[in-house]
C-alpha cells in the first residue's frame, strides 16, 4: 500500500488520477440528463492485463462513491486489470445506459450499484448481448418483490451475482439505538427518540425497501417491549441523491412534525445526509435531534462530537471490492464463478459496522478510511480464493478482524 493515507490518495487522485491512468469522459447516456464517466487503468507486474472491468455507480465523487471506486482501482492495480467508471446518478435511464456505455468501451465485465430492481432487466439483457459479466454491489434483486427481474437474472449466463449487506438487521439496530436512553450523550440527546422521521432516497429501490422493513420491525419490537415509551415512525419522504433535496425534506419534516426528535437518513450515497445535517444546523437544531444514517460522512468524528450525528451504520466499502473480485473470476473463467443459466447467481452478505461514539469512529477510520482494510498481498490472496473461502472472508470482516491481521 502507499505511504500516504487513503484520504490523501483521494485528494491526489482528483487531480492526477493517482497514477492509475489519465481520466477521460465517456459519452453521455441520454435520457433527461447525461451520465458522466472517467476511465482509469491499473497495471501490476504479473496481472491479467487483457481484462477490462467497468464500474457503474451513482457518483464517484461523494463520500461513499469515491471510496467504493478507490478500493476497486486499488484491486485493479494489484491484479493488472483496466477499469472504466461511469457515474449514473441513480437516474434509471442513465443506470441502464451505463451498461451499454461500458460494453461499448470494451469491458469484459462490470459491477453496478443500480437504483431499482426494474433497471436490472435492461442491464442484464445488455450484458447477455455483449457477453459481458455483471455483478451488483450494495444491491440484490428481490425474488419476492421483483420475480420477473429475478427470473431474467436466473436465465442469464452473464449475471454473476450480488454483494450486499443485511439490511433488515441494520434497520432494526438503528431504530433500537435511536429509541434507547443514553446517559453518556449530550444533555438534549440523552432521552430515547419517540418521533422518528424517515428520509428515503428512491422509490422502488430494493435496498431501501429492506432497510425500511428493518426500521418497521425495530419499531414494532420496541413498542411491544416498551408500552409506556411508544415510538412513531413516519412514512418515508424521498430525497433522491442530492444535498438540496435532503435539506428540503428535513425542513418539511420539522414543519409537519414539530415534535420530531430523531431523523433517519436511509442512504443515497452521502449527499442527502450532508444536506439534512446542514439544514438542522441552519435551524439551530444540531445536538437536539438524534440523526442516524447508513452513509458514513467524511467529517463523522466532528459530527459525533457536535451532536450533528447521533449514530451511523456503514459497510466496509468492500462490497464493491468483492463484487469486483467475483466479476474478475468470472471473466477469467474460474470454476465456481462462471454463471450457469437456471441459477440466480452468487451472493455475499456483509455485516455492518455501527458507530455511536467518537472512539468507535476513530477505530473505524483507522482501519477502513485512512487505509484499506486489505493490503496488496491480501487482495491477491482474496483473488485466488474459491467462492466459499471468499464468502467466509467477507462474513468475518470487521474492525477486530483487520486489527488482528495488521497487528
Amino acid at each position: 500500500m502507499s505511504s500516504f493515507s487513503r484520504r490523501d490518495f483521494l485528494k491526489l487522485s482528483g487531480v492526477t488520477g493517482a497514477g492509475l491512468g489519465a481520466a477521460s469522459l465517456l459519452a453521455g447516456c441520454g435520457g433527461s440528463g447525461s451520465a458522466s464517466g472517467s476511465g482509469s487503468s491499473a497495471s501490476a507486474p504479473a496481472g491479467d492485463s487483457g481484462l477490462k472491468i467497468g464500474i457503474s455507480i451513482w457518483s464517484s465523487t461523494d463520500a461513499l462513491g469515491k471510496l467504493s471506486v478507490d478500493i476497486c482501482n486499488t484491486a485493479a492495480k494489484v491484479l493488472g486489470v483496466e477499469t472504466t467508471t461511469v457515474d449514473q446518478g441513480h437516474v434509471s435511464e442513465q443506470v441502464t445506459a451505463s451498461a451499454e456505455t461500458l460494453a461499448s468501451a470494451g469491458c469484459n465485465g462490470m459491477i453496478i450499484c443500480n437504483s431499482a430492481d426494474s433497471e436490472m432487466t435492461s442491464v442484464i439483457n445488455t450484458c447477455d448481448q455483449n457477453q459481458m459479466y455483471v455483478t451488483q454491489f450494495y444491491r440484490i434483486i428481490s425474488k419476492d418483490a421483483s420475480p420477473d427481474v429475478y427470473e431474467v437474472a436466473e436465465n442469464s449466463q452473464y449475471y454473476v451475482g450480488a454483494v450486499h449487506e443485511n439490511e433488515v438487521d441494520n434497520g432494526k439496530q438503528l431504530v433500537t439505538l435511536l429509541a434507547t436512553d443514553n446517559p453518556d450523550a449530550a444533555a438534549e440527546l440523552q432521552n430515547g427518540a419517540r418521533m422518528i422521521c424517515l428520509e428515503g432516497w428512491t422509490v422502488g429501490d430494493a435496498t431501501f425497501a429492506l432497510r425500511w422493513e428493518g426500521y418497521k420491525e425495530g419499531v414494532k419490537e420496541w413498542n411491544d417491549a416498551n408500552p409506556d415509551a411508544q415510538v412513531t415512525l413516519t412514512d418515508p419522504v424521498y430525497a433522491n441523491t442530492s444535498s438540496s433535496e435532503g435539506a428540503s425534506v428535513t425542513q418539511q419534516f420539522y414543519n409537519t412534525y414539530p415534535d420530531m426528535d430523531a431523523l433517519i437518513v436511509a442512504g443515497g450515497g452521502g449527499d442527502p445526509l450532508v444536506g439534512s445535517v446542514g439544514q438542522l444546523k441552519n435551524m439551530d437544531l444540531t445536538g437536539k435531534i438524534r440523526v442516524a444514517s447508513t452513509d458514513f460522512l467524511d467529517d463523522l468524528e466532528d459530527q459525533l462530537k457536535s451532536g450533528g450525528m447521533y449514530c451511523e451504520s456503514g459497510g466496509h466499502f468492500c462490497d464493491p471490492l468483492y463484487a469486483f473480485l467475483l466479476t474478475y473470476q468470472a471473466c477469467k473463467g474460474t470454476d465456481g464463478f462462471v454463471p450457469e443459466a437456471g441459477n440466480f447467481g452468487l451472493e455475499i452478505k456483509f455485516p455492518y459496522v455501527f458507530v455511536s461514539s467518537v472512539a468507535d469512529y476513530q477505530d473505524y477510520a483507522k482501519y477502513f478510511v485512512d487505509d484499506d482494510p486489505y493490503n496488496e498481498d491480501e487482495i491477491k490472496e482474496l483473488a485466488g480464493m474459491s467462492f466459499d473461502d471468499l464468502n467466509a472472508a467477507a462474513e468475518k470482516l470487521s474492525i477486530e478482524d483487520v486489527k488482528e491481521r495488521h497487528a
